[in-house]
């Protein structure tokens, strides 16, 4: 048996079936949510190109004054590393898929690989909070590719968390670990109600004119 296997065999939450299935769960999400946020990613790449080309160009998700990936894209905010961020994110995904296709084939990771998986992950989320932040709050203008990858890293969030807490990856009492699985979409929602409910409340006025 290897190491990686008797880490999900003592797992305070999970049967080692019960394991296997988590993991088979998590690639599932993984892979959708990886596939899509890469998608976004490179549809802003594109666009970022064609602004470098054009600076007169109009993206495909300008619909109206604060509804505008161009408005977005020409914010200093947009380059917080000074390269376009959607580069990290077509990294970021591409490693994501390549670990959940390993995954749905049926590889099994040290529970140190799990850590690394987690901390790139959270990374990404704290991340995308910056920008959901800067974006509504500073910039006063939303993107909706940039709102697609916000929605998949807050669900790869919680459910790389939800993985961990189950397979004892992250420490936490047993009833917690036997839970994380079963509260892991709803997390998610309430994340995502919170995130784009402010969202909403911020821009309602626009939104909505008097």
């Amino acid at each position: 048996m290897t190491s990686t296997q008797s880490s999900l065999d003592d797992s305070p939450g999970l049967r080692p079936d019960d394991g296997a299935r988590a993991d088979r769960r998590w690639g599932v999400v993984a892979l959708v949510t990886a596939l899509l946020g890469f998608y976004g990613a490179a549809t802003l790449v594109y666009e970022r190109l064609q602004l470098f080309l054009d600076a007169g160009h109009r993206t495909s998700c300008d619909i109206n004054s604060w509804l505008s990936c161009g408005t977005v894209m020409r914010t200093p905010q947009a380059e917080a590393f000074g390269f376009p961020n959607p580069f990290i994110g077509i990294v970021a995904y591409a490693v994501v898929l390549a670990i959940a296709f390993a995954v749905l084939a049926g590889a099994r990771f040290a529970a140190w690989y799990w850590w690394c998986v987690q901390i790139g992950v959270t990374l990404g989320w704290a991340f995308i909070l910056w920008l959901w932040w800067q974006t509504t709050f500073e910039i006063n203008a939303l993107c909706l590719y940039c709102m697609l990858v916000w929605i998949m890293q807050t669900v790869l969030f919680v459910h790389t968390t939800a993985r961990n807490l189950g397979a004892g990856v992250i420490p936490s009492r047993p009833a917690v670990a036997r839970a994380a699985g079963s509260w892991a979409w709803f997390v998610s929602a309430a994340l995502l109600v919170l995130i784009f409910g402010t969202v909403f409340i911020r821009f309602a006025g626009v939104i909505f004119p008097a």
